[in-house]
């Protein structure tokens, strides 16, 4: 019975939120002028909604993938004091086989050319 109560009391908040944040977060009305960009009173010059290079973004994700393959990396230095000497040299040198090849894919691919 307490277990309904507080399911049925967890919904209504919930409920309530989320018709609350719905509520506040709905535009009046969509004027022209208010949504377009400011430029100093002049119309606008260019186009507001300049699309990135993907050149960017791919840039972004390499400097994530070796960031996380850096936190990978870590872990193995600590554990020299628990695996044998033959354990770990085996799984340092297949993680950094698999860096590796993962950097190798990005040159052949040609991701890692900073200017074509």
């Amino acid at each position: 019975m307490l277990m309904i109560k507080s399911l049925s009391m967890t919904v209504f908040i919930l409920t309530l939120l989320i018709t609350a944040s719905f509520l506040i977060s709905k535009k009046s009305i969509l004027d022209v002028n208010k949504s377009s960009p400011f430029e100093c009173g002049f119309k606008n010059f260019s186009s507001s909604r300049m699309s990135f290079s993907i050149h960017f973004f791919m840039i972004a994700i390499i400097f994530l993938m070796f960031d996380i393959e850096i936190a990978i990396m870590l872990p193995i230095f600590v554990s020299i004091k628990m695996m044998k000497i033959y354990q770990w040299t085996i799984a340092s040198m297949w993680i950094t086989m698999i860096i590796t090849y993962g950097l190798y894919h990005e040159w052949i691919n040609g991701v890692i050319e900073w200017a074509k």
